[in-house]
């Protein structure tokens, strides 16, 4: 396995930026979408801990233990979220990604998606992991579907494993992929990835006739729903 250091990754309108100090603004504009810090069953920072958070993540970056990134939508120019390599052992080839979470208007999009193909492929293909973990708490089933959506193999549960941020004691969900699945998960996110394409494209045209057939009409009198979406 290759040293793990801080690298840009890009792809599909999304950019992972080597978490900064100068994120902090931003990051804490992020979790105000949705006021996701709220969630007593993730790492998401409250708006006043955002330094914190920042400074703790890239103290454990130069330890060798972290690599921390802040997820930039590229066509709006935002920071939408926070993810992280973390758990490193060179040792035995591994490492998990975690800590991640997005603003509530970038959840159930593409964002997610790309984030973890950027981040398994540069883990697979460029530092040469054997295995590639994730873990989630308990409660948190939405971050369940997600990771087995991936295509990640559940590993079973670690009881009173960690702590969470209320200082209860926390039941941790253990995910992986080996390299071996990794063709296999690479196919099944670029496929879930063009479906999305797909069905973006299909979509901004049907709202474009719909502008077109129906350009000098009212929306209150229109019939069609979309059209008055449109028109707003």
């Amino acid at each position: 396995m290759k040293p793990i250091s801080p690298i840009e990754l890009a792809g599909r309108g999304v950019r992972l930026e080597p978490l900064r100090a100068e994120h902090e603004a931003a990051l804490a504009a992020a979790a105000a979408d949705g006021a996701l810090w709220q969630l007593w069953y993730t790492a998401v920072p409250a708006p006043a801990e955002t330094k914190n958070y920042i400074d703790v993540a890239l103290a454990r970056q130069r330890e060798g233990r972290m690599l921390p990134w802040a997820v930039r939508d590229i066509a709006s120019d935002t920071i939408v979220g926070s993810t992280r390599y973390h758990d490193i052992v060179a040792e035995i080839e591994r490492v998990e990604i975690g800590y991640t979470w997005y603003s509530k208007s970038r959840q159930r999009s593409h964002v997610n998606t790309t984030c973890k193909l950027l981040l398994l492929t540069h883990a697979f293909e460029a530092l040469g992991c054997k295995v590639v973990g994730f873990r989630t708490d308990k409660f948190n089933f939405a971050s369940q579907r997600a990771i087995e959506a991936l295509g990640a193999k559940k590993d079973g549960v670690l009881r009173h494993f960690s702590t969470r941020r209320d200082g209860s004691a926390r039941d941790v969900v253990m995910y992986s992929i080996v390299a071996s699945e990794w063709p296999e998960v690479k196919f099944h996110l670029e496929q879930r990835l063009a479906r999305h394409g797909a069905l973006a494209a299909h979509s901004f045209r049907r709202r474009r006739e719909c502008r077109t057939r129906h350009a000098r009409c009212c929306p209150a009198r229109c019939s069609s729903a979309l059209c008055a979406a449109v028109l707003r």
